[in-house]
């Protein structure tokens, strides 16, 4: 026998269940919030493009500006789509051009057509799209959401407002949180939360998710299940890595760093990751020895994410490193002379 109950918003993810309805409800870019809310109080929303890095609240303010444009039959007047899925010239040429160039019945005003991940379009369906947006002004407004605002073309840029969501302020993620935590009962510390500040690196989506994955897996929720939940070094794993590199010769330094990587399943992109914010404000080296080491870290990310080994990444890194402690030495002597 089927159960007429409805679906519990207890099974949905915390980023959609937690996900701001209004834009009074988002936490950050109130500068923003205020500029759009005063372009709809006045009748005149322009096409509109985000962008910033993700989990920065660009889909969540669009989607409140829609709430906030159409009431609750928001969603007949929108049209969404997640370009990285459908990036070709034929979507413009169909879906898009087709739900531009119709009105709708018994409701005035313009639909909206939010173009997710843009970013991702082909050149050919980004230069269609400019002639659909010049075309159908009267029936529809553009809102284009994107990670790099290099890959949209200058004709799109020229004809919208466009908007940059900088990363989150680590107090306004604190905040919804708090609020959160309060609200689903979860048992952590202030270290856990701390930790899930530092490495959601001020994206609120990564820092829900990773939040609602430890709750789901334990317990008690402390700054070890944390960083073992994401799968990232522990303050106290790039200590040791740096004791290592630093006072044993280059073969046990190796054997050391592999060893641990292999045994905790760390990938090296994220020591990368850990050593770079380590050796940012580290006074202990020499300001060219840091400006070279920093120089070798990119160069390694950059390797590693075109299909490098980690094998000869982890050599590079660990000799980039021996090279940098020779450089401040030989500059500490010279400072004494």
């Amino acid at each position: 026998m089927l159960s007429n109950k409805k679906p519990s918003e207890d099974n949905l993810p915390w980023v959609e269940k937690y996900r701001p309805q209004t834009l009074v409800e988002l936490v950050s870019h109130k500068e923003i919030t205020s500029t759009i809310e005063r372009f709809i109080n006045e009748g005149r929303v322009p096409h509109l493009l985000f962008y910033g890095p993700p989990g920065t609240g660009k889909t969540s303010t669009i989607l409140a500006c829609a709430r906030k444009l159409y009431g609750d039959n928001w969603r007949s007047m929108v049209m969404e789509l997640n370009a990285s899925d459908e990036r070709g010239i034929d979507v413009v040429r169909e879906q898009i051009k087709n739900y531009a160039g119709t009105r709708k019945m018994f409701n005035s005003g313009f639909k909206l057509i939010i173009l997710d991940e843009a970013d991702a379009m082909t050149q050919q369906a980004q230069n269609a799209l400019r002639r659909v947006m010049e075309k159908y002004t009267k029936n529809v407004r553009f809102c284009i959401i994107c990670n790099y605002v290099s890959k949209i073309i200058p004709a799109l840029q020229s004809r919208c407002t466009r908007f940059r969501f900088s990363p989150i302020e680590q107090d306004q993620v604190k905040s919804r949180l708090d609020y959160i935590i309060q609200n689903e009962k979860v048992n952590i510390t202030n270290d856990g939360i701390s930790a899930l500040l530092k490495l959601s690196g001020g994206d609120m989506r990564r820092a829900l998710n990773v939040l609602q994955a430890c709750h789901s897996a334990y317990d008690f929720i402390n700054e070890s299940v944390v960083y073992e939940c994401t799968g990232n070094p522990e303050p106290k794993d790039v200590e040791y890595i740096v004791n290592t590199m630093s006072k044993d010769e280059f073969s046990l330094a190796y054997s050391n760093i592999n060893k641990m990587r292999i045994e905790r399943g760390f990938a090296l992109q994220d020591i990368l990751t850990e050593l770079f914010k380590y050796f940012l404000n580290n006074r202990d080296f020499s300001a060219n020895s840091r400006v070279y080491l920093l120089d070798k870290f990119s160069q390694i990310e950059y390797r590693l994410g075109t299909g490098g080994s980690e094998k000869f990444q982890l050599m590079s890194l660990l000799g980039s490193y021996k090279i940098a402690i020779g450089m401040a030495r030989n500059e500490n002597e010279m400072d004494l002379e």
